[in-house]
């Protein structure tokens, strides 16, 4: 079953897989280069990490069709060690971030992603989509009148051709159409060839040349927890949202150790790390790919493209991959977040905001993420602490109330808890029923130490009931309450 599932996954869509990989790999060269800008390091190094991160998760990964490469994301995490200790400790942190991720793929860490809300997701494809168009601003100010002509016109072909037919990605007919039409009239245009020297050479296996010491664990262990991190948490959003454009499931925790293992082989081959690129992967999507074989098509073209049409590649105008990356800013950005802000409840809609407002602001996916995560937890916290009540009644003799507890009582309402009993009401004895009621954490422990210490100075007894299993636990294991000699029972029913 296994078998004949990864088949599936390979050879179901040959044709568009190969034609939108081909689309793929062009957009990753510019995108390449200037994450090596960012990093301090060689173009060849972004490249050779593309080529090797994209092929090695198309075997190993657990969401087939997603791009994996080297990425922005990443890059700005490694300036500082490049510029302190080289790039050497560049290629050993990203072993150990690559080791590190694998290590969370078998502790199945890609399951968190059921802690990040919809409206994290929507915030975090909203500000990737703003990013994105960010990034070609450079492109697009300062520059002749007809650098806008070529990008009206690339934008012309990717949204017209497919009305003439569907068979050919519509990005790659605008990036060869526009590149003969410079080749041929000699237009004076930006060309990928102006970001920088392309490699000559295939990439070569080679040990990182760092002592292996305790001194240099020290100084990579920083850079590689964080590296992984990032990358992982950009890779599992980009994940969950190529399952939503695909209605397909994907495994979190392959996809974890796809993108160790991908890093890996891209250090040892004098490489940066990496993870998956939502940009390059809703063109690999909407340009037709669906299988594996389009993610490896994306890497082996890239390579082919840089060593052997490298005359070609340097030709191609600025503006026709400006033109495609402009396509999927439009295309990742969620245009009907913006009618729901009305719709949806505030909670969601801040989180949103917040998410789009750190992520744009930092310019650091993690953070905005991370922000929109806490805020969202934040939020259903107060919900759940709203839905908890207490309720009380008197016996018909006016010495025993019994107090009715009903919710959720952890830290967001440990205090209503103890705000709901009357520690001055004259009375013999106090019922605390816990029927409908679960105690979560140690602050809730707490809240009913609070109140059943607080009945005992008033010399009234106190009798807890009702406790389900898991609450009965909780309290043996840390109430206070009931470690004397004249504790209060605690009746589980």
């Amino acid at each position: 079953m296994k078998l004949t599932s990864y088949k599936r996954e390979w050879f179901s869509n040959v044709r568009g897989d190969i034609l939108s990989g081909v689309v793929v790999a062009l957009a990753l060269i510019p995108e390449a280069i200037g994450f090596s800008v960012i990093a301090g390091v060689d173009p060849k190094v972004g490249l050779f990490a593309s080529f090797a991160i994209a092929c090695v998760s198309a075997f190993v990964g657990g969401r087939p069709a997603m791009i994996s490469a080297a990425t922005a994301a990443t890059a700005v995490l490694m300036v500082t060690l490049v510029k302190e200790h080289g790039i050497e400790y560049l290629f050993a942190a990203t072993l150990l971030m690559g080791l590190i991720q694998i290590l969370a793929g078998f502790l199945k860490l890609g399951r968190v992603m059921r802690f990040v809300s919809r409206s994290v997701i929507t915030g975090f494809v909203n500000a990737l989509a703003i990013l994105i168009f960010m990034a070609q601003l450079p492109e697009l100010i300062g520059v002749a009148n007809t650098t806008y002509v070529m990008v009206a016109a690339g934008l012309a072909i990717i949204y017209l051709f497919p009305y003439v037919t569907k068979s050919i990605p519509s990005p790659l007919v605008a990036i060869v159409t526009l590149t003969l039409v410079v080749w041929f009239t000699g237009m004076d245009l930006r060309t990928v060839g102006d970001l920088g020297e392309l490699p000559s050479a295939l990439p070569v296996f080679a040990l990182p040349q760092v002592p292996l010491s305790w001194d240099t664990l020290k100084i990579i262990f920083p850079y590689s927890v964080g590296l992984a991190a990032v990358g992982l948490l950009e890779s599992l959003l980009t994940a969950q949202i190529v399952d939503d454009m695909t209605d397909t499931a994907s495994s979190k925790s392959r996809e974890c150790i796809g993108q160790g293992a991908s890093n890996i082989a891209s250090g040892l081959i004098g490489g940066m790390g990496g993870c998956a690129m939502i940009g390059q992967s809703v063109i690999n999507v909407t340009s037709g790919g669906r299988g594996r074989l389009s993610t490896f098509v994306a890497g082996a073209f890239l390579l082919f493209l840089i060593l052997v049409l490298d005359d070609i590649v340097r030709v191609i105008p600025m503006a026709a991959l400006v033109a495609v990356m402009i396509m999927v800013s439009i295309g990742t950005f969620s245009w009907r977040s913006i009618l729901d802000l009305r719709r949806n409840p505030w909670q969601s809609s801040v989180v949103m905001l917040e998410t789009v407002v750190v992520t744009v602001g930092t310019h650091d996916l993690a953070k905005g993420v991370l922000v929109g995560v806490l805020l969202s937890g934040v939020f259903f916290a107060s919900k759940v602490a709203h839905l908890f009540h207490v309720r009380s009644t008197l016996s018909a003799d006016g010495k025993v109330r019994t107090y009715h507890v009903d919710g959720a009582v952890f830290f967001a309402s440990a205090e209503t808890f103890v705000m709901a009993f009357d520690f001055i009401e004259p009375l013999d004895k106090v019922v605390i029923d816990v029927h409908e009621a679960h105690f979560w954490d140690i602050t809730a422990v707490g809240a009913l130490d609070k109140v059943v210490l607080k009945y005992r100075r008033h010399n009234i007894d106190v009798e807890v009931i009702g406790a389900n299993e898991a609450s009965s636990h909780m309290l043996d294991r840390f109430a206070l309450h009931d470690k004397d000699d004249t504790a209060m029972q605690v009746a589980a029913h």
